[in-house]
Order: C-alpha cells, then sequence, then structure tokens
C-alpha cells in the first residue's frame, strides 16, 4: 500500500511517500481502506519525534480514518452493528497516513448521514477528546459556560458546536479577526481576541463577575493560572495540550477558597475499551446531533496524501480554521 512515513525526526520535509506491506486486522480490530486521513497536533508532534506511538502501534503517523471496511473479525463487526463494506470513520492509535489502516473495531463510528467520507474524517479525533474532556471528566452541563482556547482549531470548532448543541454557553479565544467571525458564525456566544484583550478580564465581565464553568485549555504554561482566576465557583479547568510550556505557577489559595478542579488527559495511550466506551457515548449523544445538522464540518482545506507536507507546514503556520484533510 501506499503510506506517508515519518523519515526521521525534523520538519515537514521529513515526511515523504513510502510503500509498505498492507495491514492486517488482528481479533476485535477490522481493516480500512482509507478514504481521507485528519491531521492533528500529536502528528506533528509525532514527526519531531516528541509523541512516540504507543507499544504496537504502527509508526506511521495519523490518528483518524474514514473509509470502507474491507475485512475483519466477523464476531467484533456484529456486535457493533457493522459488515463489510460499510462506511466508517475510526479513531486509530497511529497507522492513518496510509491507504489501508487496521482499527479496533468499538472505535469505529458510521459516517454520519449527509456526510462524505472527507468530511467525516474530520470526526474521531476531535469528537472523542472533546467528550472525554468536557463532558466526561470536567462535567459540562446545559446551562454552564464553557471557555475554549484556540476556538478556531479542530478541537475548537468541535467544541463550540457540541456544547451549543447541549444547551451550555460558550466563550473563545482566537488571535484574528476572521477566526473570530468564524467562530461567531459556529454559535459562539462571547469571541476573545487573546492578541488584544485579557481573557480572564473578559470572561468574568461576560459571566457578571461569576467566572466560567468550564475551560477547555489547549495552551498550558501561565494559560492555568490565569485560568484559575477565570473559573467560577466550583469550576473545572481540562488540559489537553500543553502548546504554551509545561510549567504553571497558581494560586492555591484560589483553588482552596473556590473549589476548582484542574484535570488533564491524553487520549492516545488509554485503552480500547476506554475508547470504545466513548464511542458509545458519542453515538448515542452526538451523532443524533450532527444528522440533525446541528453540528456541521469546517474543512480549511483538503490536499492529496502526497502533499502531507504542505498540510503540516500548513497546520504549524495557525492559519488554518478547523480541520486539515489529506485524501487517498
Amino acid at each position: 500500500m501506499r503510506a506517508i512515513a515519518i523519515t526521521r525526526p525534523g520538519g515537514p520535509e521529513v515526511l515523504e511517500s513510502a510503500e509498505r506491506p498492507d495491514p492486517v486486522a488482528g481479533p476485535g480490530e477490522c481493516l480500512i481502506r482509507v478514504a481521507a486521513s485528519g491531521i492533528n497536533r500529536p502528528d506533528v508532534l509525532q514527526r519531531k519525534g516528541a509523541y512516540p506511538p504507543p507499544p504496537g502501534a504502527s509508526d506511521l503517523p495519523g490518528l483518524e480514518v474514514a473509509g470502507e471496511i474491507v475485512a475483519g473479525d466477523a464476531d467484533a463487526l456484529a456486535a457493533h452493528g457493522f459488515k463489510l463494506g460499510d462506511k466508517v470513520c475510526a479513531l486509530v492509535n497511529g497507522g492513518g497516513y496510509a491507504e489501508l489502516c487496521s482499527a479496533p473495531v468499538g472505535q469505529c463510528l458510521p459516517v454520519p448521514k449527509g456526510w462524505t467520507l472527507t468530511q467525516a474524517a474530520t470526526l474521531p479525533e476531535t469528537c472523542f477528546t472533546v467528550w472525554a474532556n468536557v463532558f466526561d471528566r470536567a462535567g459540562l452541563q446545559a446551562g454552564e459556560t464553557l471557555l475554549i482556547h484556540g476556538g478556531s482549531s479542530g478541537i475548537g470548532v468541535t467544541a463550540i458546536q457540541i456544547a451549543k448543541a447541549l444547551g451550555a454557553g460558550v466563550l473563545v479565544t482566537v488571535g484574528s479577526a476572521e477566526k473570530a467571525e468564524a467562530c461567531k458564525a459556529l454559535g459562539a456566544d462571547v469571541v476573545i481576541n487573546h492578541r488584544e484583550q485579557d481573557f480572564v478580564t473578559e470572561a468574568r465581565a461576560a459571566t457578571g463577575g461569576r467566572g466560567v464553568d468550564v475551560i477547555l485549555d489547549m495552551v498550558a504554561g501561565d494559560y492555568i493560572a490565569r485560568g484559575v482566576q477565570a473559573l467560577a465557583e466550583d469550576g473545572r479547568l481540562a488540559l489537553i495540550a500543553v502548546q504554551g510550556g509545561v510549567k504553571a505557577d497558581i494560586d492555591a489559595g484560589l483553588v482552596l477558597r473556590r473549589r476548582l478542579t484542574i484535570t488533564g488527559s491524553t487520549l492516545r495511550p488509554r485503552s480500547a475499551a476506554f475508547k470504545a466506551a466513548l464511542a458509545r457515548s458519542l453515538r448515542d449523544k452526538v451523532w443524533p446531533l450532527i444528522e440533525a445538522g446541528r453540528i456541521k464540518p469546517v474543512i480549511y482545506r483538503e490536499l492529496p496524501a502526497a502533499q502531507a507536507a504542505e498540510a503540516h507546514a500548513l497546520m504549524e503556520s495557525n492559519q488554518h480554521i478547523g480541520k486539515i484533510v489529506l485524501t487517498w
């Protein structure tokens, strides 16, 4: 099969087309003929040598795919309501930048009605991450407020739409007027340009001084200390990346007085059983919203798989709004 391999740690140019043996679906797995592969920040980190795949996973990058099931464990497929020929999207531990990819059947979801395979490839990594952190770990409820850092990112546009569809108020931080307009169009109630405004001041003003209930933070660094200041009593901060650094100096007294929770997680190392449970939650609670048109695909650019290096350079430029997708 054709694939995109990381030839050595480095910049986008180290991504090169390669021929690899076709993967084989093991017990509990299926084999997907890939039509499209989503691009995600962990792929960039892996390319740089900073995020190695977990034991047993493919060394090829790529954590989400969409395509057709062409082989697999018949019992596992039947147990999850799938069959050969079904169109699915899937969260995988690696190997997504390829024409064929094996995936645990429990981490597959049907392509939503009305969505193309390219559009469906934007769903797994963002939906699994948002559900696990915003709703499971941080427990966002209808009527509460969510502050999303990086509102125009793939994670951000997904979080905006799911939170709004489930009845929460949404605030976002962005870095440009264009990104601000995009987030407003997706339903964000308050948009804060972090280059011009202090998100703590703006978040507290927007909530009448109360603060927000949940923060989805992919920045870390000094954003954590500032996030603590922006939280309401019993507020929760969910950390999913450390783009701004791993060190934080927080006011522990404020955490105590306001009964705050700071939590974090990474999805890739979690067990197949954990991810399958997330898939069931998404199929039950989010997929109906997608099929009702309340959550829409946001694709910034589609590129042929051979242009994976260009796709990575585009992601690192931070110009994109929504997802970048490779097509096969």
